[in-house]
């Protein structure tokens, strides 16, 4: 069955290709030098696929941003290069590095999300969507300015007007305070894991 949500979605994910988000670096249009030289398209083709498996997701979580050991590489909010050779094709790795990265954060929501069994039930997504990083420390994070939020803010309402949720979560006080009506949920970093799990367990109890 033809999906009805595909033009909007491809504008979405084209104009998310070509933004300019503040000091940001767009994984989805630039390469470094740990890159392959096809890397953007091969983070984009990973979000979409990532969102085509989600037809159903009745449940969209919104994080911080981007982060240097998860999204920056693979294109999905919260999900890691380890993450992707985990699910397997379509998706492909971006990085030239001989171990894959691995994100920490990402490890938490995606082993409570399968144990939940809600993998396919939630879109994961970031308030700012590209990476911002400490100048000429391109694997490292910073917290987004104000600009920056404002601007990633904009593609988060159109995939929620896309994808209708029941339920929108806020991953974090950014997050939260950048996103009206998400209900919140403890950011999993800095001693969050557990207060995160048992948020997010309570808020996925009722199935769609």
């Amino acid at each position: 069955m033809a999906d009805p949500n595909k033009p909007a979605i491809d504008a979405l994910l084209a104009d998310l290709a070509a933004a300019h988000i503040g000091a940001t670096f767009n994984q989805f249009r630039d390469a470094g030098p740990d890159d392959l030289p096809d890397a953007p398209a091969i983070r984009l083709a990973n979000l979409r696929s990532y969102l085509d498996e989600r037809l159903e997701a009745d449940v969209v979580a919104v994080g911080e941003a981007a982060g240097y050991q998860g999204m920056r590489w693979s294109g999905i909010a919260f999900t890691s290069e380890f993450d992707l050779l985990r699910w397997g094709a379509p998706y492909r790795r971006s990085s030239r590095r001989a171990r894959p990265w691995k994100e920490p954060s990402g490890t938490i929501v995606h082993g409570v999300l399968e144990e939940l069994d809600a993998e396919r039930r939630v879109i994961l997504w970031n308030t700012v969507p590209t990476h911002p990083h400490l100048p000429a420390k391109p694997l490292s994070n910073r917290r987004p300015t104000q600009g920056e939020i404002a601007a990633g803010r904009a593609f988060v309402e159109r995939l929620i007007d896309i994808t209708q949720p029941r339920l929108l979560i806020g991953v974090g006080r950014i997050a939260c305070a950048a996103l009206p009506g998400a209900q919140y949920v403890r950011h999993p970093a800095q001693s969050g894991a557990t207060a995160f799990r048992l948020g997010m367990r309570a808020l996925l109890a009722t199935p769609p």
